[in-house]
């Protein structure tokens, strides 16, 4: 039987000696050059004479010319929608902080807190902005004997981040103009500032004798159209005073502040200009001239 299957193995001419070894190629180190790609560049420019294993630039790493990237420098951090951020200031001597937050022309909804130990926050505010270009948003927030946290939660939704910055120098101070012309505002009563068409921007200064401080700032331009909104909690108004510069560009707007807490929890309020428009300042002269009586 043997004898059989070896005749008819060489009548085949069938080689029993390499049946069970490897192909030359592979006993012999085959390899082939394959060029490194990704999903980028099937949408990109066809890459050519590129070297072995090296991948193509990817057209999201490429500079664009004449692109506009975000507004933002370097320290400021864009959180998106639904996302919260957190500064924190363990020394002692970092008494205050300015708190910035911008958009590219989308609205703004936040929510700011100051976290002072654990399950402890004296300072807690909501902020709403129609256009945070237009009107960015800025308050400064006394943070005494650290450490502190500032956290910055955006509220709105994946299609509204916004661009926020939160600093410790050059932190900006209520002018004098702005300390001296205070006013009481009782528990559940409000209290309006008009402004004229050649103020830019107004400061904004609440606080109490040490009791605890809950407002409403408003900024409204024609009747009941909110243009930016601060539900601000303090829990002492005294140590904590609440600072803000409001931007009023246009004409016909009303800052309105409502103290929300109960009669027994008064507050006392400033509202001044802050900036001025002075080239329109320079041609505004306060006076009605009727058509035909201006001389030639």
């Amino acid at each position: 039987m043997m004898s059989r299957t070896v005749f008819c193995l060489l009548a085949l001419g069938i080689d029993t000696a390499g049946a069970f070894q490897p192909p030359a190629r592979l006993a012999t180190g085959w390899t082939r050059t394959t060029e490194l790609q990704s999903t980028n560049d099937l949408y990109g420019a066809p890459t050519k004479d590129l070297p072995s294993f090296q991948a193509a630039p990817s057209p999201n790493s490429m500079p664009v010319p004449g692109a506009r990237g975000p507004a933002v420098d370097d320290a400021t951090i864009l959180v998106q929608g639904g996302s919260l951020r957190t500064w924190s200031y363990r020394s002692p001597l970092v008494e205050q902080v300015q708190v910035v937050l911008s958009t590219e022309g989308r609205p703004l909804d936040a929510d700011i807190e100051l976290w002072h130990g654990p399950d402890n926050t004296p300072c807690k505010m909501r902020v709403y902005v129609e256009n945070g270009q237009l009107r960015p948003f800025s308050a400064v927030i006394d943070t005494p004997r650290g450490p502190n946290t500032v956290a910055i939660r955006n509220i709105g939704q994946l299609e509204f981040p916004f661009a926020a910055d939160v600093y410790a120098n050059d932190v900006e101070d209520p002018s004098p103009d702005c300390l001296a012309a205070s006013a009481t505002i009782q528990g559940g009563a409000l209290r309006t500032y008009p402004f004229d068409t050649l103020v830019d921007s107004v400061e904004v200064l609440l606080k109490t004798d040490g009791r605890p401080l809950n407002a409403r700032i408003e900024l409204l331009q024609g009747p009941n159209n909110n243009k930016q909104v601060i539900e601000l909690y303090t829990e002492d108004g005294f140590d904590r005073p609440f600072f803000c510069i409001l931007e009023t560009p246009g004409s016909g707007n009303v800052v309105r502040i409502v103290n929300t807490a109960p009669v027994e929890f008064p507050m006392t309020a400033a509202v001044v200009p802050h900036s001025v428009n002075e080239e329109m300042a320079a041609g505004h002269h306060g006076d009605v001239v009727l058509g035909g009586d201006l001389a030639w």
